[in-house]
C-alpha cells in the first residue's frame, strides 16, 4: 500500500459509511498502517465547531448557498490542520464524508449549485480522496435508521424521504462520472459483509 493514501466513504443518512470507516480504519491498525480516522463537517477543532451549526437545529436554518460557504469552510480547516499533515508523513488518512457530499447535498439535491460547488472546491480546497466508497442504501431504510439514533444531529434527516431518494441518484450519477475514484458498496449485507466487499475493491484499485 502506498504512503499517504487518502480513502472517502460517502453515502446518504444510515447507510452505514461511518461503521465502514472505521472498520476499515480498524484492519488497517492492524496490518501495521497509521490510520488517522477522521469525518465531515469536523475533524479540526475549527470545523467541529462549524459543524454544530450545519447538522443541528431547523431544516430550513440555511440556505443551499450558505450551507456551501459553511462547508467550505470546515473542509479548508480540515484540510489544512490535519489531512494533509497526515498524508506528508505517509499516513492513511479515512474520512467518513468529504466534497462529494456537498456536489450531492449542495449541489443537486437540495439546490442546482453544482458549478458553484466545483468552482468553491478548486479555489479553496483543491484536493480529492485517493478511492471513495460509496455505501448503497435503500432510502427508506436508511432514513429509519438514521433518526432512530436521536442523535440531535439529524437536521438534513429532517428534510424527508423524498431528499434522501434525491441524495441516492445523485451519488450514483457521481459515481458514473468519475469511475476511477468512486466504488459503489451494496450496503444491505451485514456490516462485515460490507466491510469484506470494501477491503476486496481497496485490495483490486492498489493492485491495478
Amino acid at each position: 500500500m502506498p504512503d499517504g493514501l487518502f480513502i472517502s466513504f460517502e453515502g446518504i443518512d444510515g447507510s452505514g459509511k461511518s461503521t465502514q470507516a472505521r472498520l476499515l480504519a480498524d484492519g488497517l491498525r492492524a496490518a501495521g498502517r497509521e490510520v488517522v480516522l477522521t469525518r465531515e463537517p469536523g475533524g479540526s477543532d475549527g470545523a467541529e465547531a462549524i459543524r454544530r451549526l450545519l447538522v443541528e437545529g431547523d431544516p430550513e436554518r440555511w440556505s443551499a448557498e450558505t450551507e456551501i460557504l459553511l462547508f467550505n469552510a470546515a473542509r479548508r480547516d480540515h484540510v489544512e490542520r490535519l489531512i494533509r499533515p497526515a498524508l506528508a508523513r505517509g499516513a492513511v488518512v479515512i474520512t467518513d464524508r468529504f466534497a462529494d457530499s456537498t456536489r450531492v447535498y449542495q449541489g443537486v439535491a437540495r439546490a442546482s449549485l453544482r458549478g458553484l460547488v466545483d468552482q468553491l472546491h478548486d479555489l479553496v480546497i483543491g484536493i480529492e480522496p485517493d478511492l471513495t466508497f460509496v455505501i448503497d442504501m435503500d432510502p427508506e431504510v436508511a432514513l429509519a435508521r438514521g433518526l432512530a439514533r436521536g442523535s440531535g444531529e439529524d437536521r438534513f434527516e429532517e428534510l424527508g424521504l423524498g431528499f434522501q431518494e434525491a441524495l441516492r441518484a445523485g451519488f450514483f450519477d457521481l459515481a458514473l462520472s468519475f469511475p476511477e475514484r468512486i466504488v459503489m458498496i451494496n450496503g444491505a449485507q451485514t456490516p462485515d459483509e460490507v466491510a469484506q466487499d470494501v477491503a476486496a475493491q481497496l485490495r483490486a484499485r492498489l493492485d491495478g
